[in-house]
This record gives C-alpha cells, structure tokens and sequence, in this order.
C-alpha cells in the first residue's frame, strides 16, 4: 500500500524562543511540541514568529523564517540592504546583526563543529576564540564592507539582473548589491536587461585595472552586445554535449584572463576560475600560512588543490633553489595558469589531476611541508592518511568551512597530527561562511 502523503507545514507560524546559532546562517528554535526548527533572520535570545518555508509534518526538523521579532537581541540592526529579508535575497545571512556580533557567530559555530566533530576546545586547537575581521573591515553598526569581487548574477524572464532567493531558483532583482566591490559595482551590470541571458559572473581583479564579465546564454539562446560602464573583457559558458557534461569556456572580446596581485606576484587566472573574493583575503592567507609553516631553504613542500599557484609560489620563493615545491591541481586550465605564474621558479612543478589520484603516483614518500586548500567538503579521510604517511615537520590545512575542516581533523588526528595553531578570518562579512587556517604537527612534538 503506498503511504499517506505528508502534510506540508510551509506557511504555518509559530512563536518560539530562539536558540543557539547553527552552521548554515539560521539559528535553533523549538516548538511547543518539540519540534526543531533552523529559523533564518533572527539571533539567539530572540523571541520571534518563525513562519514555515520547507518542511512536512513528521520531519526531523523544519526550515522557517523569522517574520516578526517580538524581543529583539541587542545586536540587531536594521538591514541596511533594502532587499534582504524574509523571502528576500539570500546572498547575505546577517544583514539584521551588528559587524562585531557577525564575528562572535561565527567563531561560536566553529567552537561547535570542533567539539561536535573532532572532540576539540578551542584550547585544545591552539585557537584563541576570535574570527579576525580583514584589514578595513570593521565597520560602523548597521554599515556593511563592500568586498565582494566576485559576484553572480541571476537573470529573471524579464532580462532583469538579481540574486537568487534562500535555497530557491527565484530571482530578487536587486539595482545594488552592498557587499560588491567597487570594481563590481562601477560596471553598471543592474542598470541594464539582459535578454536571453541566464547568469552573470562580474569579477574585478584586485591590484590591476582588468575587469571580466563570463555570460551564460539560456539554452538556444543568442549572446546580446555587451556595453557596460567600464572597458570589460567578455566570456561565454557553453554546455558541452555527451555523456559528461562539461563546462565550457569561450572568449567573445579582451582576455580570456584577469591579472590579480598577492604575494608580490602577479597571477593570471583565466577562464572565471577561481579566486580568493576578498580582495585582502590572498595576501592574509599567504602570510598566515607562511608563518604557520615556517619554510626552510632546502626544503620539500606539496601545494595541494594549488588552483592558480598561490601558496606553490610563495613556497617557492621560500624554500631556494636546493627546495622543490610540487602543486597537484584537478582543474586543467588553472594548472596550465599555475605554470605560467611560476615559470620563473624552476623549482616548482605543477601537476594536473584530483589529489587522490595525482599524488599517488608520483612516487612522492616524504616531503617536509604540506599546505591543502580542499574543496567545501574538505580532503577525506584517505587523503588525510595519505598525507600523514609524509611524515611532514608541519602541514597548513586552509579551510572555507568548519565542519570539513573539523572532520579532517579529527582523521589527522587518528592519523598522528595535532593543531599547533588554528586561525578564522573574516573574510565573507555579512554571509555565514568563515576561512580558517589550522597549522599542524606530529603529536606529541613541542610547541
């Protein structure tokens, strides 16, 4: 017999005490009966009507909005974005929170991943508590940075430029988005229609005038005349045909790359691939990995996940022409941009491939130092082993999310490796993401 369909409970309200904040940019609340609730738009302490947006009768938890604020928390503010809100925008998850507090949640949701995860206190992480906001950062209350360098448009049926809603394919149409950077925003892309276009990528390059735009057509549909505000290179996405569906990446006018500065390099990276979005956070993650690792003259180093060559060139420099550095990168024209950025350093080699499938067959037993900068869902625990097996003296785990992070840790751990320093950065205000960087070492060894 099939079963009964579930009743849908979206739209139903509900008065509840708001809870401690989640990974995810939602807080935790609890029915009158029990029920769990991930209620986006409030804070914890709050009381609110949290009104349903996904969830059916008999769900393990259910998804909702906080629609009024009936005791608000003393670091609330009014969203500065006229388009943030309940079934508003969903690029932003703090909008309604005050810079400082953003930060002190965000640092409360990395304590509970590392605990819940991988048995760790923030002592026990060698972490002092704290998500360091980026040089320029801080902010007044109900002020938000604009530092978004990279930004995706979504394109309405009308040809109208926006951001997707929260966990929806619906677009907000939005005429400025707060958090672009000037470089993004100075292109004009909300001030005009783009007819048969389904997305938008702005990118502006820090430390070079280059700016980008990557379009990507609606099926069938014809590439409309691009004029913006500024000079601008353009690029077109394309679906390959046949069994694996590809990304494909073509060039309609000006470079087929953008020209970023860190490190005291210039990088290409070409293709809309990817980049650090703040334009401090290459600089910062460079310095803190460096001073993490503390690199050797002579010595051997893996830049795994290398992308365009970052932390292989900063390694580079570092380790002299007796040190070799080997990056391993699963993207092909980010490994192809990663050799000719470091093409000068003839004692780094960049290797093309998935980690887990590259390392392996380099023959590679030991090396001295290790820096990974994993994809969202972290490295794995075979990986993790892998690496291990090294025996390297420190290994620099750069991370843009905590529960991956928290979970390879804990595989180091099993593994022999202990946090000797763990740091968050702020580096996506106003979101709910966090970048951390956990330098490692064998267990056991002095600090």
């Amino acid at each position: 017999m099939p079963s009964e369909p579930k009743t849908s409970l979206v739209g139903e309200e509900y008065e509840v005490e708001v809870g401690p904040v989640a990974h995810g940019g939602h807080c935790i609340a609890r029915t009158a009966e029990g029920q769990v609730l991930f209620v986006r738009h409030t804070l914890p302490g709050e009381r609110v009507v949290a009104r349903i947006t996904e969830g059916e009768e008999g769900a393990r938890f259910l998804r909702a909005d906080a629609v009024r604020i009936l005791d608000p928390a003393k670091d609330r503010v009014e969203a500065p974005c006229p388009f943030s809100g309940p079934g508003r925008c969903g690029g932003c998850d703090w909008q309604h929170v005050a810079p400082g507090a953003q930060r002190r949640l965000k640092a409360e949701v990395i304590t509970e991943q590392l605990q819940r995860l991988a048995g760790l206190t923030p002592e026990d992480a060698r972490w002092d508590g704290t998500v360091e906001p980026a040089p320029g950062d801080k902010v007044a209350r109900g002020e938000v940075p604009a530092w978004r360098t990279r930004l995706q448009y979504a394109v309405d049926e009308q040809g109208r430029p926006g951001l997707r809603r929260h966990r929806s394919h619906e677009v907000e149409p939005v005429d400025h988005c707060l958090i672009a950077a000037p470089g993004v925003t100075e292109l004009g892309i909300e001030k005009r229609e783009w007819p048969q276009i389904e997305s938008i990528e702005a990118i502006a390059a820090t430390g070079s005038s280059d700016r980008q735009v990557v379009l990507t057509p609606r099926p069938g549909a014809r590439l409309p005349i691009v004029e913006l505000d500024r000079p601008v290179s353009v690029l077109r996405i394309a679906e390959s045909r046949g069994r694996e569906r590809q990304r494909l990446v073509h060039r309609v006018h000006g470079r087929p790359f953008v020209r970023e500065r860190a490190a005291d390099r210039t990088w290409r990276v070409g293709e809309g691939g990817f980049w650090q979005v703040h334009p401090k956070a290459a600089d910062l993650l460079v310095e803190a990995v460096m001073q993490g690792l503390m690199p050797r003259k002579g010595d051997t180093a893996l830049d795994l996940y290398c992308g365009v060559g970052l932390f292989a060139g900063a390694l580079g420099e570092r380790v002299g022409e007796r040190g070799a550095v080997l990056g391993i990168e699963s993207s092909k024209r980010a490994a192809e941009d990663a050799r000719h950025n470091l093409q000068d350093l003839d004692r780094v080699r960049i290797e093309h491939g998935k980690v887990e499938q590259v390392l392996p067959r380099t023959g590679i037993t030991e090396a001295d130092l290790i820096v990974l900068d994993p994809p969202r869902a972290g490295a794995g625990k075979e990986t993790v082993a892998h690496l291990a097996s090294l025996g390297a003296r420190r290994i620099a785990y750069v991370a843009c999310d905590p529960a991956a992070l928290a979970r390879d840790l804990a595989y180091f751990h099993d593994a022999g490796y202990a946090p000797r320093r763990l740091r968050a950065f702020d580096l996506f205000p106003v979101t709910h993401h966090v970048e951390c960087v956990a330098v490692l070492e064998p267990a056991g060894k002095g600090s």
